[in-house]
C-alpha cells in the first residue's frame, strides 16, 4: 500500500497555525568560551512533571543553538508584555546580543534577564531532529517567578499581550479626567472653528501608544471628522508633538512601532520631531488632488477605536495610516506660496511646562497663503497659552 504525504501550502500552514497565540521566551546560557548567549523561541512548552521536564524548538539552522548546545546548562525566561523591544533586540543581533540588557545569575549561572516574567534553569538531556526544527528536551532543575505579570504573546506574526476587561474598563475610566480639563478650552477651540471655517480639538495622552479626542467643535459646513473618546495610535508619523516633548525613550519606542519603515522613512520621522523641537508645532500637508484625504487615516482611527485589536488588525492600521495621502514631510511656510493645510498642533503645557493636551486645528481652508497660515498658527498658540493659564490658574485654586 503506497502512502501519500498531503501537500500543505507553508503559507496556509503559517496563517493556521499563527491563530493559536504561544508565549514568547528567550533561552541564555553562558558558553565555555565565555560568550553570553541568548535566542528567541516562540515554542516552548512543559512536557512533564514528574520527572520536571520542558522542551523549546530551534530551527535547525539556528547558529545560535549549536553555540547553547555546548552550554552546561541555559536559563528559559518567559517575558512578560512590556518586554517585546528586548524581544526584539535579541533577534535583530547576530552577536552580542545581551550587550546593554541587565541580568543576574541563576543558580547554575545562565543570564536571567532582569524584569522576565519567571524563569527555568534547565539541562540539556535530548535534541530530536523534527522537520525543519529541534526539539530540545531539558530536565528542569530550578525556577522561579520574577515578575509576575501579563505575558509576552505571538498571535497572527505579532506581538501582544494579554488584557482582562477590568484593565479596560480602567483604561477607558482614565479619559474622564482630560475631558473635564478639556472643558477649560471649550471657549477657545469654538472661537478658532468660527473664526477659521475649520476643526478645533484637543487631544490628551491616554498611555505611551495612543492619544484620545476629548474635545471638539467645528464652523459652519463643517462635519466633525473625530468624535470625542476616539483613540488615536502613537504610530508615525502620528502624535510627534507629544513624542518630541517625552525624551529620548519615548522617541525610540515611537520610531519602533513603524515597522517596516526604510531608515529614509526613520529619518523624516526624526527630522518631524526636529522640526516641532525648533518651532512649537506641528504641520501636515493635503495633496493636490481632489479627494478626500482623511479616508485611510478615519478608517485606521474607526479600526482602532473599535477595541482589543489582533495583530492583523493592527497591521491594518499601520497600512492605512502609511497609505494616507496627508503629506508629513518638513516645510517651511514661505509668505508668496500657497498651502493646502491639513492640519496645525500645539501643545497645551502645565503650570510645570510640561505637555498635557493637544491643540489641532484641521479642515482648514485650501489654497491659503503663507501669511495665512502664520496667522493660522499663532492664533493657535495664542489659544494654547490661554488654556495653560486657565488650567494653572484652575489648580492653584483647587489646591489653596
Amino acid at each position: 500500500m503506497t502512502v501519500t504525504t498531503p501537500v500543505i501550502d507553508p503559507a496556509v500552514f503559517r496563517e493556521v497555525l499563527g491563530h493559536y497565540p504561544t508565549g514568547v521566551t528567550i533561552v541564555t546560557g553562558i558558553h565555555p568560551d565565555g560568550e553570553e548567549l541568548a535566542m528567541v523561541v516562540g515554542t516552548f512548552t512543559s512536557v512533564s512533571l514528574d520527572p520536571p521536564l520542558v522542551a523549546f524548538l530551534p530551527m535547525l539552522t539556528s547558529r545560535t543553538f549549536v553555540r547553547l548546545r555546548e552550554c552546561p546548562t541555559l536559563c528559559i525566561n518567559v517575558l512578560t508584555g512590556d518586554q517585546e523591544r528586548v524581544g526584539r533586540q535579541v533577534a535583530k543581533r547576530w552577536e552580542n546580543k545581551l550587550e546593554g540588557l541587565a541580568w543576574t545569575p541563576s543558580p547554575s549561572g545562565a543570564p536571567i534577564l532582569e524584569g522576565s516574567l519567571a524563569w527555568l534553569d534547565v539541562r540539556l538531556t535530548d535534541v530530536i531532529e523534527a522537520g525543519d526544527h529541534y526539539i530540545a528536551l531539558c530536565a528542569v532543575d530550578d525556577l522561579g517567578i520574577l515578575n509576575p505579570s501579563s505575558p509576552l504573546l505571538f498571535f497572527q506574526g505579532g506581538y501582544g499581550r494579554f488584557a482582562v476587561p477590568s484593565l479596560l474598563a480602567r483604561i477607558d475610566a482614565d479619559l474622564s479626567g482630560p475631558i473635564r480639563q478639556a472643558e477649560l478650552a471649550r471657549d477657545e477651540i469654538e472661537g478658532l472653528a468660527q473664526r477659521f471655517g475649520c476643526e478645533a480639538a484637543v487631544l490628551a495622552e491616554v498611555n505611551q501608544d495612543e492619544l484620545a479626542t476629548v474635545a471638539s467643535a467645528v464652523g459652519p459646513g463643517i462635519d466633525i471628522n473625530e468624535a470625542i473618546g476616539v483613540r488615536i495610535p502613537l504610530i508615525p508619523p502620528l502624535g510627534d508633538l507629544f513624542v518630541a516633548s517625552s525624551g529620548p525613550e519615548a522617541e525610540e519606542h515611537w520610531l519602533e512601532r513603524a515597522i517596516g519603515a526604510d531608515e529614509g522613512a526613520l529619518q523624516g520621522f526624526r527630522d518631524r520631531l526636529a522640526f516641532v523641537r525648533r518651532n512649537g508645532y506641528s504641520l501636515s500637508f493635503l495633496p493636490e488632488e481632489d479627494i478626500n484625504p482623511y479616508l485611510d487615516m478615519a478608517e485606521a482611527t474607526r479600526i482602532y477605536s473599535s477595541g482589543d485589536l489582533t495583530p492583523a488588525q493592527e497591521r491594518a492600521v499601520r497600512d492605512r495610516i502609511s497609505r494616507a495621502v496627508v503629506c508629513y514631510r518638513v516645510r517651511g511656510i514661505e509668505a508668496g506660496q500657497r498651502y493646502d493645510v491639513g492640519a496645525i498642533v500645539v501643545p497645551v503645557k502645565d503650570a510645570h511646562g510640561n505637555l498635557c493636551h493637544i491643540l489641532r486645528m484641521s479642515q482648514l481652508p485650501r489654497d491659503a497663503s503663507g501669511q495665512t497660515v502664520r496667522l493660522w498658527i499663532e492664533a493657535l498658540q495664542a489659544a494654547a497659552k490661554r488654556v495653560s493659564a486657565r488650567m494653572a490658574e484652575c489648580r492653584g485654586r483647587q489646591t489653596a
